[in-house]
């Protein structure tokens, strides 16, 4: 079979893609070497900005399966009948790092997934814990920058993140999980995903319920110890993209089952805890698992770049019968995901392949870096009297009560930072609990004096054993 014909990006023939042209044998190149221009500037340019977080991630193709009927909660197509199947994309990362870290780094993880329904595109974007480090999203990029680089050394310094949360108790039930046996996944078959954030289901009688999403993994929990999560760094920094590839590769394919709980919005006035703090979970004795489905991968990307570096998910990507909450970080991240995706990729990012709808796409939005759908329409404005696509007031979600006067609110006084943190630690086996606190105090040794005594005293607040446990491993006395 004849090769075929190699090309401009134009279309134009190539005659030669192997020599510059040039002056004379020894001359200088000449600007006219248009191939020349063109593959060197597309070189320049073939990388995108790097994600700020979740930058180093790997994905997968799969689908998802009702089980269990729940449509007396929500009127979304994905959920309408059992047995029903919906293709799905998945992102699966590590979140401080750049693209070289390691995949064995003690870091959370995302877990990102794209459901291409009938009435447009649904991500749930969410990590492998189900609460986060902050409540409040003003203190979402203080954060970022406390577990990033050190902008004068160049070089990360835990010093950094521990005087932060060390000024910052909100973060006591993440770094529990953080420096807990979960705080390093072996791969990211064997981890489970969660929504984490608190959102609404509501149905076709206009009825709201608040939702949490659980992706429990079928191949179990595994983790892997800092010895052994350091040596991976060195000998197969991969080792977790690798995993997830080779088992879809050889047909075994990974499984999540999906549980939900559910609230109504009367029962939720009465919670003692916050439904939308996201430094919190909803205990399961009180709100116990809905099983609903289960999320199998089956296909590897056949290109890395095209589908999983160009997946941009946003939680702002809902359906009818899915929306958000109060969730405050959740209010913020509705504007910041998609926000960072027009950076990244350009404001057309959702016409890429791998973010496009199945389902038909008809609005006003014009022009852009990179629009290359909008063919027929006479006009870009609504109303209009040339019969272009008009709202359909059906879908409408059902009104959302709020109250209470406009002000910066203190999200921590009086919000108890300590108790889910200590249920974790006194849950744990011996041998896990004696691992968390000398990882803890393995990030801890180098830092001064006054910032140990703080966090001594935010583990002890947790536990009293906890603390004391930290406490005589650091030994500062």
């Amino acid at each position: 079979m004849p090769n075929s014909k190699l090309t401009t990006n134009s279309g134009m023939p190539i005659a030669q893609n192997q020599h510059s042209l040039t002056a004379g044998e020894r001359g200088p190149v000449l600007i006219q070497d248009i191939q020349l221009l063109e593959k060197l500037a597309h070189f320049n340019r073939e990388k995108i900005p790097e994600r700020i977080v979740h930058a180093k991630g790997y994905g997968a193709h799969g689908v998802f399966t009702v089980t269990h009927d729940i449509s007396n909660y929500t009127r979304a197509k994905i959920f309408e009948s059992v047995g029903k199947e919906t293709r799905v994309f998945a992102r699966f990362s590590t979140v401080a790092g750049e693209k070289g870290t390691a995949d064995t780094e003690r870091d959370p993880r995302g877990f990102a997934l794209k459901f291409y329904t009938e009435e447009g595109v649904w991500d749930l974007v969410g990590n492998n814990t189900p609460v986060f480090f902050e409540r409040d999203p003003l203190k979402f990029p203080d954060f970022l920058h406390s577990q990033k680089r050190d902008p004068k050394k160049g070089y990360k310094d835990p010093r950094r993140m521990w005087e932060y949360w060390a000024k910052s108790p909100a973060n006591m039930h993440q770094i529990t999980i953080l420096f807990s046996d979960r705080g390093i996944p072996d791969g990211f078959r064997h981890m489970n995903g969660y929504g984490s954030h608190t959102y609404s289901f509501w149905n076709y009688n206009n009825e709201r319920y608040w939702v949490k999403f659980h992706f429990k993994t079928e191949q179990g929990i595994k983790n892997i110890l800092s010895d052994k999560a350091i040596e991976l760094a060195g000998s197969d920094p991969d080792y977790a993209g690798r995993d997830l590839h080779e088992a879809i590769e050889h047909k075994n394919f990974p499984k999540w089952n999906l549980q939900i709980q559910i609230i109504n919005e009367d029962e939720a006035e009465d919670m003692k805890i916050n439904p939308f703090d996201l430094t919190k979970i909803w205990p399961h004795t009180d709100y116990p698992l809905i099983d609903v489905g289960f999320l199998e991968l089956n296909e590897n990307p056949s290109n890395y770049f095209k589908e999983v570096e160009q997946s941009a998910f946003s939680p702002s990507h809902l359906v009818p019968g899915i929306a958000a909450s109060p969730d405050k970080m959740l209010q913020a991240r509705l504007f910041s995901y998609p926000d960072a995706q027009r950076y990244r990729l350009g404001v057309n990012y959702q016409e890429l392949d791998i973010n496009k709808s199945i389902s038909e796409v008809k609005n006003y939005q014009q022009d852009g870096f990179m629009n290359n759908t909008r063919v027929d329409e006479r006009d870009n404005f609504e109303p209009n009297d040339f019969n272009g696509p008009t709202q359909v007031s059906s879908f409408e979600e059902p009104p959302l009560k709020v109250n209470g006067n406009i002000a910066r609110y203190d999200s921590h006084k009086d919000n108890d930072d300590y108790s889910q943190a200590g249920d974790l630690y006194r849950l744990l086996p011996e041998d896990e609990k004696d691992r968390l606190t000398s990882n803890i105090v393995s990030s801890m040794n180098n830092l001064d004096k006054e910032t140990k005594e703080l966090m001594i005293v935010h583990f002890t607040k947790c536990d009293k054993d906890y603390g004391y446990s930290v406490y005589k491993k650091l030994n500062i006395y």
